[in-house]
């Protein structure tokens, strides 16, 4: 199977992304990858599988390559005797962040009629703004932590006890995050988050919480994969984060209890199935109490948490062959053929 990568993206977290497509490189050895980069300016380049690295596209270089248009079908390169189309089964979007988590991919994909694995228009609104994903939770009866909202207009008062921790809404990896302990370091976290995005959200920040993280997908069955229990710190930075998305072997299963295990499950499964069909997602949970609370939806996780399964690549295949299918609309113009008939003008 010919796998196309997106990656790249007028975003933060555009440097993630290519780390996370290199390391596909290392993961998926049975297939054909075809790699295709999304500059800041958000134009498309077609980037040799062989010479492909972060220099690359640090330096500039990859505008050595052959630039892409995006059509019909597909995408082209251009030249002295016409379009050529580059040819793939599927496109895998891994542009994290903006562009790739946030719809705009979803919608020229569905636009142009190309397969792709990636949360649909819906479920990519939902989950990458945090927001809408405490929304979507409250839908599902799925619990979540508590929070509250507020944009860069409003006083900057909050309600909830600290410590604290600060989100901005549109963003991932921990970019922009705070930990708030003291009354005085309320101004410069939120001074930090808004540098990001016009909004945040502020959660309790729970100390010795349990984390656990599943990921997973439907093809023609259920695709758990293993539940891990990050290492635990305060919270996993941007550098930190940055260097665990470039894993490629396996974890270890987190050491929890069946009924734990069960929960968590049955949980993930509510949130991704319908709105998640197409896509492998990862979704990072709470556990107080032995209470199972919805912490983030990560609708494009780090080298896609290949990690996590056991064999990610036979997945992917299955993934590809079991997509989402749009519903061909016919249009007849029966409407206005039937209007100029009574008007006399058929």
């Amino acid at each position: 199977m010919n796998i196309a990568i997106l990656f790249g993206g007028s975003s933060y977290e555009h440097e993630i992304s290519i780390v996370s497509a290199i390391t596909m490189k290392k993961v998926l050895k049975k297939s054909q990858i075809t790699y295709i980069f999304v500059d800041a300016n958000r134009e498309f380049w077609l980037i040799d599988r062989d010479k492909i690295n972060s220099k690359l596209f640090s330096s500039g270089e990859y505008k050595k390559g052959r630039k892409l248009t995006l059509k019909k079908g597909g995408f082209f390169t251009e030249g002295m005797f016409g379009s050529k189309q580059v040819g793939f089964d599927v496109a895998l979007n891994l542009i994290h962040g903006r562009d790739g988590e946030d719809g705009k991919i979803a919608s020229l994909m569905g636009f142009f009629d190309i397969p792709y694995i990636s949360p649909r228009i819906e479920a990519s609104v939902l989950s990458y703004n945090k927001l809408y994903t405490k929304f979507l939770a409250q839908s599902l009866g799925v619990k979540t932590v508590p929070y509250e909202h507020l944009s860069k207009s409003d006083p900057r008062t909050i309600k909830t006890p600290l410590p604290a921790i600060i989100k901005p809404v549109r963003l991932g990896s921990s970019i922009g995050v705070s930990i708030v302990r003291d009354e005085s370091e309320l101004a410069y976290a939120l001074d930090v988050a808004f540098e990001f995005d016009n909004d945040v959200i502020i959660e309790p920040f729970i100390e010795g919480v349990k984390e656990y993280n599943q990921a997973g997908c439907y093809t023609d069955r259920w695709e758990l994969s293993i539940i891990e229990e990050p290492h635990k710190e305060e919270f996993l930075d941007f550098e930190k984060k940055y260097m665990d998305f470039s894993r490629d072997s396996q974890l270890l299963a987190a050491d929890i209890s069946p009924e734990l295990t069960q929960k968590i499950q049955e949980t993930f499964k509510r949130i991704y199935d319908p709105l998640f069909r197409g896509s492998i997602i990862r979704c990072d949970f709470f556990v107080v109490n032995d209470e199972v609370m919805l912490n983030e939806i990560n609708p494009i996780p780090g080298s896609m948490a290949n990690y996590l399964f056991e064999d990610f690549e036979a997945m992917i295949w299955r993934l590809a062959k079991s997509l989402p299918k749009e519903e061909k609309i016919a249009v007849d113009y029966q409407y206005i053929h039937s209007i100029q008939s009574a008007k006399g003008k058929a």
